[in-house]
């Protein structure tokens, strides 16, 4: 039997071999492909073959890399483990040959190229850190979706050497940030290899050189990714951190990223013969792959009006907020020297290149701004929710002042998770049990999770509160090494133990630590709040994690001051602070809270998909009106609390906001969740939790958003309309 999947090909895209014993070759496929981070059956795997090892890395190529030879036998001897290695192989290899996706039925006769998809991160797996937070967990879900419906499709990202921070809170609650240095051959990815077998490496020029820059491959399912690294050999030493760090705060750094993403990007898909058919610019961080788009289509149409149009023709751009420091700016000044070499390629002044990031029509010299230029080089453009779609617009309508008031600038495509990655054991096998194949199937359909109307009380109460148990320990895990570091005493460290309680309400709240989140609103009047979290009837313990960006200082203020509180004697217990924010603890948290807060400042949040992967694990809501919620919240499945009044100044809605949180948590949440039958089971509560479930589940998961993406945007755009069924 062989149990090899083969390796998906982009014009020549492959990867090497390593060496395995033959008996489990397969598991080389299976490392090197980012599948097994959404297969349970895969992980476990992994798991069988050395738990300490797979515990301390959870990931396979580090962990094959340490199998001793004389354990591979024993484990080839072992019928078990043979067997679930055939399994997963099964599973695998018909995932990766399965001929009949969904895009392929819908549109058998598709012959265009595939949707190129640009993004400064990926958030597919914490392995490989190469992601901070939301949009770059969108962007690894978007792959995920693509790669499981059977979209054509290419990504392109960075590989930083140093990732995203990791972060630790010290004893006095001070948030330190740590950049480890990671070994690429270490982590699920190859070098990217041509027709030729040569590994691929492009140029990018910038002011007064080039720079080289050497393409990395990841395979996320059937979609290859492709990573951009400039820390090589050759490059000039002050070149090679360029791909260093993501979100590196010097604004000089930051664009030179920029430049080598967006034109690297396009010259990398060039080397391996990819033509794509449509470009997505994930936020403006890519958006200067236009200029090299610009310089080889001007060399076809023959003057830069025409190129600009032709880029333009096949190009979609995603807003992902109305935040001004989510919109990348650079002074004109500094932009015009990375802009130069471009203009005198397409004999274009400096000046009209500049102006398509123009914020403001009415005013001269302004900076570059990433997500002007997107639009300005971009015929459709969408936002990630309706009112975050409306919001943009209102910012960016005067960009196209010939558009009809009728016809938006921005539209909306509400963002969606993708579901197998953020389900947890217990809730997906209970979905597979109850619904069958329309688990993934019925995510195309608005009510395709009807069926989940069936599960009996006690079975989603016990999948839940299995999920629960696991939180917290994972949770008591964590502070143990935390404050062992700090120097509790062994008793303190036991007590953790007995930390947090699983029948006590547990709100979940784990986010990023930008200011507009809000993260300290449920704390803001102290002594409403302890007589909420220490009613000694009906308890409330709040689980927070998140980061805050190294010159976020108010948002790094918050997290010492939140730290500070579940230091104090009576909130200990009823306050955690876990540290070190990434997707595995997002993902514990929101399979395993009774209640998902949500607190932004209206209407800042412009999506804000953690409610989304919480309610689908039977979690309710209680959030602002703002983002995906008031698509999602019908009264049955979750709260709303705060004010829709954005015209009052921001104290007076916070204060607002923080009256009617307190009010329904008081009034409406706590109660319903104490409210229990014979059995002690909250009939009430899981009511709403079964309703959460068949109301979020199909309508914000990441493949209907990605049906969306194809109907609305990339079937439009790549000039196929004609072949539609």
């Amino acid at each position: 039997m062989n149990d090899r999947a083969p390796s998906p090909r982009i014009s020549g895209l492959h990867l090497s071999e390593v060496e395995v014993p033959p008996a489990v070759d397969g598991l080389y496929d299976l490392a090197y492909n980012l599948w097994w981070t959404w297969n349970p059956g895969a992980r476990q795997l992994f798991s069988t073959i050395d738990t300490a090892t797979w515990a301390r890395y959870r990931n396979p190529v580090e962990l094959l890399l340490h199998v001793d030879h004389n354990h591979w036998e024993t484990l080839i001897d072992n019928d078990s483990f043979m067997a679930a290695y055939h399994q997963v192989m099964r599973d695998f290899t018909t995932y990766m040959e399965e001929p009949e996706t969904w895009f392929r039925r819908a549109y058998p006769e598709y012959d265009s190229g595939p949707v190129a998809y640009l993004s400064t991160e990926y958030g597919i797996h914490p392995s490989l850190s190469i992601y901070s937070g939301g949009l770059g967990v969108l962007s690894g879900d978007h792959c995920k979706s693509a790669s499981d419906l059977g979209i054509p499709f290419v990504a392109v990202g960075m590989l930083y050497r140093r990732g995203y921070f990791r972060q630790t809170i010290d004893a006095d609650g001070f948030q330190q940030h740590f950049y480890p240095e990671y070994d690429f051959l270490r982590l699920p990815v190859r070098p990217a290899l041509d027709r030729r077998g040569r590994e691929v490496t492009v140029r990018v020029p910038l002011p007064g050189r080039e720079v080289a820059v050497r393409v990395w491959l990841a395979l996320v399912g059937r979609v290859p990714l492709l990573l951009l690294d400039t820390d090589i050999p050759g490059n000039d030493p002050a070149d090679r951190p360029i791909t260093g760090v993501l979100y590196v705060r010097g604004r000089e750094m930051r664009l030179n990223q920029e430049v080598v993403l967006g034109v690297g990007a396009v010259r990398a898909l060039t080397a391996l013969g990819v033509e794509p058919a449509v470009w997505h610019v994930n936020e403006g961080h890519s958006a200067l792959f236009q200029l090299e788009r610009l310089r080889s289509a001007q060399e076809e149409h023959g003057s830069f009006e025409k190129a600009l149009a032709a880029v333009r023709r096949n190009t979609t751009f995603t807003t992902h907020t109305p935040v001004p420091a989510g919109n990348e700016e650079f002074e004109r000044s500094l932009a015009r020297q990375y802009i130069e070499p471009f203009s005198r390629q397409l004999a274009v002044d400096v000046e009209r290149l500049l102006d398509l990031g123009q914020a403001d029509h009415g005013q001269a010299g302004q900076p570059l701004n990433l997500t002007a230029f997107a639009l300005r080089t971009s015929s459709y453009a969408n936002g990630v929710s309706r009112i975050h779609a409306e919001v943009s617009d209102r910012m960016w309508r005067h960009l196209a002042p010939e558009r009809p008031a009728d016809e938006p600038v921005v539209e909306a495509i509400t963002n969606g998770v993708h579901m197998p990655t953020w389900l947890g054991l217990e809730m997906r096998s209970l979905l597979e049990s109850t619904l069958g194949n329309r688990w993934e199937s019925g995510q195309l359909e608005d009510d395709g999770w009807a069926g989940v109307s069936e599960i009996p009380d006690e079975e989603l109460w016990n999948a839940h509160q299995q999920q629960k148990q696991r939180l917290l320990r994972f949770i008591r895990g964590r502070l143990r090494r935390q404050y062992a570091r700090h120097g509790s005493s062994p008793s303190e460290l036991r007590a953790l133990e007995d930390l947090l309680d699983p029948e006590v309400l547990t709100i979940g709240f784990a986010r990023r630590f930008a200011t507009y989140k809000r993260a300290g609103l449920l704390f803001s009047d102290p002594h409403r709040m302890r007589a909420l979290l220490c009613h000694r009837e009906r308890p409330v313990q709040v689980v927070l994690a998140g980061k805050a960006h190294p010159a976020d200082r108010p948002g790094q203020e918050l997290v010492r001051h939140l730290y500070q509180l579940s230091q104090e004697p009576d909130l200990r217990g009823r306050v955690v602070l876990i540290e070190d924010y990434d997707i595995r603890v997002a993902r514990h948290v929101v399979q395993g809270v009774d209640l998902w807060l949500n607190t932004p400042r209206r209407p800042l949040e412009a999506s804000g998909t953690s409610g989304q992967k919480a309610a689908a694990n039977g979690i309710p809501n209680l959030s602002i009106l703002d983002g995906w919620w008031p698509e999602a919240f019908d009264g049955t499945n979750g709260w709303a609390f705060g004010t829709e009044d954005e015209s009052v100044d921001e104290w007076k809605r916070d204060a607002d906001d923080a009256l009617s949180l307190y009010q329904v948590l008081e009034q409406e949440v706590v109660p319903r969740f104490y409210e229990r039958d014979a059995e002690g089971r909250p009939t009430e509560w899981i009511r709403i939790m079964r309703r959460a479930i068949a109301t979020v589940g199909p309508r914000f998961s990441a493949n209907r958003m990605l049906r969306d993406y194809v109907e609305l945007a990339y079937l439009p755009l790549s000039g196929e309309l004609g072949t539609l069924p």
